[in-house]
């Protein structure tokens, strides 16, 4: 996710911008940019390409004011470059605008309302301001009126910050579906998609709602919805600390766990992935791994899951064959090895008990071990002979979620890597760094559906105390993490079964309007996987199906954008993550702290 930061009232404003990018780096970006106006003619506009360092040695001691606004881009329409960076702005260098989220209909706009404006960049952001000027300049409307009538037009998500240069007392603030803040400062008020970037500012923030407008000057904000209508919303507190963790403006740190995959998808590829999408691996790492004649991947829960799916990544594209064990088994019933094992353990937090105690047989042996975590620090990197981090950010919430997808996601880094290293042509020819941003715009738009899933969980789940996951092949791995989170947040019995195991006992379960959720994306198996479908609707099963595109029929309720095929669970694991959130909340139950558990099982 790109990061928004705007002041209005604070002589410092430049400084303000710069250091609230500079807390938000963490979400991944490739380019960065801010515009400042002093309200009184004078006006800077400054794009760079690359770090927010870069961004910073660019603005000379002259880009000051009083009223200012920055952002931090990951591209997605139109590549890298200093003419996609925001601020973007229109024809007339009147307006100026900042965006977080995706503009669905940007092309229909253009055609439609924009047929002989020069387009100076290739982003779906510049169509937004590029309206709002038409619609002042050719249309007479005022800027706020302007801005209306664009919004109504618009599908889509989006935060935004927009300046009219002819009123450099105010910010246009608008909010669908991203996240976006109003902080009320003691010198003036901020704007900004994560309190992170102003925490020491103010601790007083204004939540926007979807589809509203809010116009800020230093003294006031005025709130309203798309029609003009007054809205009036007591400002929360959110205390956050240089190194603390807060839920911002988020109902539970799970939601905001959820909505943060798509950043984390694009930081991974940002850190691990060269701008011309070759892997950063280290190489001794990659020499220790090409030695090896099996994988043996190590985990426990969630992590397991994720190892599932990392067993398909390295058999296809190193060939390399793997296994994969659950820590708590295999520390007590080793199995024999083959002559060069590599052991790569997955733990979200590094500290797993059951997994360490492996680790340390595995070290007694003298066996190589690689550790996947999101914690750089912990017990397990700091032990093994190699560490990979997840750059996930902290995850606080009990059920794992961006830990998942991103210990996927590096999976897939790091067996591209070592199958390039060992010339595996299925891995030189696979474009990762696209699947990873096709992976994350696909994340965002589920994400952005909130009410649709909610919609799902109520309709399908319901006040069922059972229900089922059903899948083939790599589907079948995600139906036992899809099941695992629903059963130990929701309290429902949840059980993720291979779907042609039905017949051999399983079907005896399935009773009238018990819920079966079942992912197809597997082409080899879907017409299989129908079939089973026939099966638990003939006995009466209420059936959910989440297909891909080139598995879908007109049936299905979920239809996912095509990704490589072990990358699916990037998209088919949100779905269940989202199903699995819905179905609690609905229920009463406590999102982030269920019952029984703990965040990180430091005991066996």
């Amino acid at each position: 996710m790109c990061g928004i930061v705007g002041a209005i009232g604070y002589d410092e404003t430049t400084e303000i911008l710069l250091k609230g990018l500079e807390r938000l780096e963490y979400r991944g970006y490739d380019s960065a940019g801010l515009y400042v106006n002093d309200q009184t003619g004078h006006d800077y506009l400054v794009k760079t390409v690359g770090k927010i360092a870069a961004l910073r040695a660019a603005v000379d001691q002259q880009v000051n004011g009083q009223l200012g606004i920055a952002h931090t881009r990951w591209a997605t329409h139109g590549q890298p470059s200093e003419a996609n960076a925001h601020p973007q702005f229109s024809t007339s260098q009147r307006f100026y605008l900042v965006h977080n989220g995706v503009i669905s209909n940007f092309t229909e706009l253009k055609q439609q309302y924009l047929p002989t404006t020069d387009f100076v960049s290739q982003t779906d952001t510049e169509v937004l301001v590029q309206l709002v000027a038409k619609f002042v300049e050719q249309e007479q409307l005022s800027t706020l009126a302007a801005l209306q009538k664009t919004l109504q037009l618009v599908n889509g998500s989006y935060a935004l910050i927009l300046v009219d240069r002819q009123q450099p007392d105010r910010l246009y603030v608008a909010k669908n579906k991203s996240p976006l803040l109003i902080g009320l400062g003691q010198q003036g008020n901020l704007v900004t998609s994560d309190a992170l970037a102003t925490y020491d500012l103010t601790d007083q923030y204004l939540e926007l709602h979807d589809q509203e407008i809010a116009i800020v000057t230093a003294e006031q904000v005025q709130l309203m919805n798309l029609q003009g209508v007054s809205q009036v919303r007591e400002a929360i507190t959110i205390n956050v600390t240089a190194g603390e963790v807060s839920k911002g403006a988020y109902p539970t740190f799970m939601l905001k766990e959820i909505d943060e995959q798509p950043a984390v998808m694009r930081r991974i590829s940002q850190e691990y992935l060269t701008t011309s999408g070759q892997p950063q691996i280290e190489p001794k790492l990659l020499q220790t791994l090409a030695q090896a004649d099996r994988l043996y991947f190590v985990a426990a829960g969630t992590s397991y899951h994720a190892s599932l799916v990392g067993k398909r990544l390295f058999e296809k594209y190193t060939q390399i064959p793997a296994e994969v064990g659950v820590a708590s088994e295999f520390g007590y019933h080793w199995p024999i090895l083959s002559q060069q094992p590599v052991f790569i353990f997955l733990s979200q937090s590094g500290e797993t008990a059951d997994s360490r105690q492996v680790l340390i047989e595995a070290k007694r042996r003298h066996l190589p071990t690689l550790v996947i975590t999101n914690v750089a620090n912990s017990t397990l990197a700091r032990e093994s002979d190699y560490s990979l981090v997840l750059h996930a950010g902290p995850e606080i919430a009990v059920a794992s979620t961006k830990a998942y997808t991103a210990q996927i996601a590096v999976e897939a880094v790091l067996a591209k890597a070592l199958g390039e290293y060992l010339a595996i042509p299925a891995a030189l020819a696979w474009d990762l760094q696209m699947q990873l941003s096709l992976a994350a715009n696909g994340m965002a738009t589920l994400v952005d559906d909130k009410q649709g899933w909610a919609d799902l969980a109520a309709n399908f789940l319901g006040a069922s105390q059972d229900a089922f996951y059903l899948g083939r092949g790599i589907d079948y791995d995600v139906s036992l993490e899809a099941a695992l989170k629903l059963k130990e947040i929701s309290y429902v019995h949840t059980e993720g079964f291979a779907a042609g195991e039905l017949k051999h006992g399983t079907i005896a379960l399935i009773e009238q309007d018990v819920p079966v959720i079942t992912f197809i994306t597997e082409r080899t198996t879907a017409s299989h996987t129908r079939g089973n479908v026939q099966e638990v609707l003939a006995r009466g099963a209420q059936v959910l199906v989440i297909a891909s595109e080139a598995c879908q029929q007109a049936t299905d309720q979920i239809v996912l954008p095509e990704l490589t095929p072990e990358l699916m669970p990037l998209l088919t694991g949100v779905c269940g993550q989202l199903l699995a959130y819905y179905a609690t909340l609905q229920r009463g139950l406590n999102v982030d702290q269920p019952r029984n558990l703990a965040k990180s099982v430091t005991v066996e």
